[in-house]
């Protein structure tokens, strides 16, 4: 059904990691967001390179507008309550882009944002060729945004990038950095074993840490349970559905092509019933009735 937004998502995400970790699918809309939630998921992640793939067919080069995503954002809240986590790219501009990007964002009915210190456009964080902005700049960007959001539970992530530039060391010293400018949490991207994980964690005690467990990049495959025992209080996995989906998508297409029919395909699909029963259909109709009577 459709919901008006949570009251406090993020104070609602962070009582979850007090016990272990949120495990967080990646979504790219409302539909997506719906299915994660309909499967059991108690938190989800909106994957900026995700969303702009699904939205555009373009790359995440910073193409997608924070219109876009934000608006991608609300409908995701308005189907899923659950607390959601978006990815805001660089903040589309300095201090004062953040600013509006955190006011949108949160209006949206988010638990929260990550921010990145790369140099706009910006490049999928498991690339090489990417920059980074001076640690001041990232600061003030991070001070702008915690100035600017209206619920003080709503997160404000650091996510750096510099890893892969300037090594591990230096993606110590910008956390701490970032924490000092007032950020909630801190998202090290891009690190490159079990090891890099756990010496994050033991730079930053009692800082919340999300880890990127995306597939095909810099990092391993980690479980959820071993980032548990790492202490990271958030994990995401934010391009593996769409990655499931379009693979899923291509063969299909493949085969009506050469077939002309979708026979062989029945038994892969979700039924008309199935898909009534995630997008709620006949509770939809039963509100109707009841509206009606009113």
């Amino acid at each position: 059904m459709i919901h008006p937004p949570l009251k406090k998502p993020g104070q609602i995400l962070r009582d979850m990691w007090r016990d272990q970790i949120v495990v967080m699918p990646g979504a790219f809309s409302a539909l997506s967001a719906l299915a994660a939630y309909k499967q059991g998921a108690q938190a989800i992640y909106l994957s900026g390179g995700a969303i702009t793939n699904n939205l555009t067919g373009l790359p995440d080069i910073a193409v997608i507008t924070p219109e876009e995503l934000s608006s991608t954002a609300a409908r995701a809240c308005q189907v899923a309550p659950i607390p959601i986590i978006s990815d805001a790219d660089t903040g589309f501009g300095d201090v004062w882009n953040v600013a509006r990007t955190v006011i949108e964002m949160e209006r949206a009915g988010l638990a929260g944002i990550h921010l990145e210190d790369q140099v706009s456009p910006k490049r999928c964080g498991h690339l090489d060729g990417k920059e980074i902005i001076s640690t001041a700049e990232m600061e003030a960007k991070l001070r702008a945004a915690v100035d600017h959001k209206s619920d003080p539970s709503f997160l404000i992530i650091a996510r750096t990038d510099a890893r892969g530039i300037a090594g591990i060391n230096e993606t110590i010293n910008r956390a701490k950095a970032y924490v000092q400018a007032g950020a909630d949490g801190i998202f090290p991207e891009g690190l490159e074993s079990e090891a890099e994980f756990a010496a994050v964690r033991e730079a930053l005690p009692g800082v919340p840490l999300l880890a990127n467990m995306t597939e095909f990049g810099k990092t391993p495959l980690i479980t959820a349970q071993q980032f548990n025992n790492l202490g990271y209080q958030m994990v995401i996995f934010p391009v593996t559905a769409l990655r499931v989906m379009l693979k899923a998508v291509e063969e299909f297409y493949a085969d009506l092509l050469q077939t002309g029919t979708q026979a062989d395909w029945i038994e892969k699909m979700r039924t008309r019933n199935e898909l009534y029963a995630t997008i709620d259909y006949l509770d939809f109709t039963a509100k109707d009735k009841t509206y009606s009577k009113s």
